[in-house]
Order: structure tokens, then sequence, then C-alpha cells
């Protein structure tokens, strides 16, 4: 394969030895498998703003702050300079986020470095070695479903005393690893406090989960992590170990109960449409 340029500002500089092969191709960035010395690794390029399809980043940007005053300004101005800075400030956003998460021992890849706008981190494989699936593409039992759901929320909680929310969570961000799941994709994360629209990321990113571990274990249909943890971040009472019981009494004078429950269906019709359309594009290349 042709060397993308990005990566071969990466071999000129010593940072990698070679690109072994793409791994995907997503809405924010490429990423590819990579050789560092005898290390195996992944290497993520970020695409162009003009190239990129995610939507409503500006919902998502509120709260992030911008280095430097001069920065700021032209950011706010929506010059020349000020979307280059903004978009600097976007791809720096996951590389933040990373290595804060990781030091709280979220389950995360370990991050190796930023070089020329190239995240190199950890390629996370399964047991047998190879690059490891989504939780979205493997058949769980109830138990596991139950054990992944528990570990996955206990993460959403180590990211939420470090102030932060996924913003996109669902089982197509998650690998699963040779020694459980890995949580990735994190150029959207957003401020806990900063963010207007937290509270509903936050339920949003715990009803996906709950949603598609659901359909294999669907007794996880009847609870409501997601309120409890912000009801226990708003009180100032989460911590990384708080013991959360996945009941919640809602307050039926301020909240619709339907549409809470119509948007967890919502979530879990999502996953299945994905699961669908994954399965079709598998079925279509087989025939292929």
């Amino acid at each position: 394969m042709k060397t993308p340029e990005a990566l071969q500002a990466l071999i000129d500089d010593g940072v990698i030895d070679e690109v072994l092969r793409p791994l995907k191709s997503g809405k924010e960035a490429a990423v590819y498998v990579v050789r560092s010395g005898d290390d195996v690794r992944c290497a993520k390029v970020y695409k162009d703003m003009a190239q990129r399809s995610f939507k409503q980043r500006t919902q998502y940007q509120e709260g992030r702050k911008v280095r430097g005053s001069r920065q700021a300004r032209a950011v706010g101005k929506a010059s020349k300079y000020g979307r280059k800075q903004e978009e600097t400030a976007w791809k720096n956003t996951e590389v933040d986020a990373l290595y804060q998460l990781r030091d709280a021992g979220v389950l995360v890849p370990e991050p190796y470095g930023y070089f020329h706008g190239v995240l190199v981190m950890e390629l996370v494989t399964d047991a047998g070695g190879f690059s490891a699936l989504r939780l979205g593409e493997v058949e769980l039992s109830a138990d596991e479903a139950r054990d992944y759901h528990r570990i996955l929320v206990r993460q959403v909680v180590l990211m939420l005393c470090c102030g932060l929310i996924h913003g996109d969570l669902s089982a197509y961000n998650v690998l699963v690893g040779e020694n459980g799941p890995v949580v990735i994709d994190f150029p959207q994360v957003v401020s806990a406090a900063g963010n207007n629209a937290a509270r509903q990321m936050l339920l949003r990113d715990v009803n996906n989960l709950t949603a598609s571990l659901g359909r294999w274990a669907p007794d996880l249909l009847e609870t409501w992590y997601g309120e409890e943890l912000w009801a226990l971040f708003e009180a100032g009472a989460l911590q990384p170990d708080s013991e959360l019981t996945g009941m919640f009494v809602q307050d039926e004078s301020t909240i619709d109960l339907d549409s809470v429950r119509h948007a967890i269906n919502d979530a879990r019709e999502e996953a299945l449409i994905r699961e669908q359309g994954r399965q079709a594009k598998a079925e279509a290349e087989a025939e292929g």
C-alpha cells in the first residue's frame, strides 16, 4: 500500500518504521496498523475539517478552552487563523483526554505520543493477537453482557470523576480486548461542568450501552444508571468507587418518564439498525 503522507513524516522522523495496513476509516479519522521497532501499534490520522462528516461540532465544543488569548479571540471571530486554531484544538482534545483518562485508570488505549497531527497509541488485540472487534460485533451470553455493562458503567463513572463525558459512547466505540472492554474515540469528549448538554450526553452514552447489551440481558433495560450517576455528580457525591444500584426514583413532577423510556428505546433501535447494517455489509462482502 502507498504510505499516507501524514505517516511518511513519522517514518522520516523515526517515530514509526513501517505502515502495515489500514485498520479502519471513520467520520473523524483513518486508523492504520504500524510497526515501531518490535512493537505493533496503531496510528490515528485525523481528517481535515472539509473531509469530515461529524455533525453538531458546536454542541460538543461548548466548554472547551482554546490555549492562549490570541487563539481564543481568533476562534471567536471565526477568522482563517481562528478556524485553524479551532481545528488544532479539536485534534488535541482526544490526545489530552487519553492521557488524563489513562492516568485515572480508565480502560482506554495507551497513548505513545502525538506527532505531526497523528496520534500513535496501543493497538488493542484479542486473545489471539488479532485486532480487537468492536463490542457491537460480538455475541454475548447474558452473564457476559451484564459483566460488560458493569465494567463500562464504571468507566463512565471514572470519566465523570475526571469531569469528562465521552459524548458518543456506544457498542461501536468499545473494543473487546484480551482482558475485557476498552473505550476508544474521544475527539467529541465534553466537559461535564462546562457544557449545557452534558446531562443529555451522559444519559445518551449510558442508554446506548444499556440498549446494546440489553439485547443479551433484557433485565438491564430496567436500570437507571445514567440518571443515578448524574444525580450523584450534581450533588458532589460521585466517587470513583461509588456503589451504584441502577435504581433511581424519578421526580415525576419535572420529568416525563415516557420520554425517557422512548429515548432508551430509540437507542436500542439505533443499535439494532447498526447491527443489521453491519451484517448486510458482511454478507455482501462474502458474496463478492
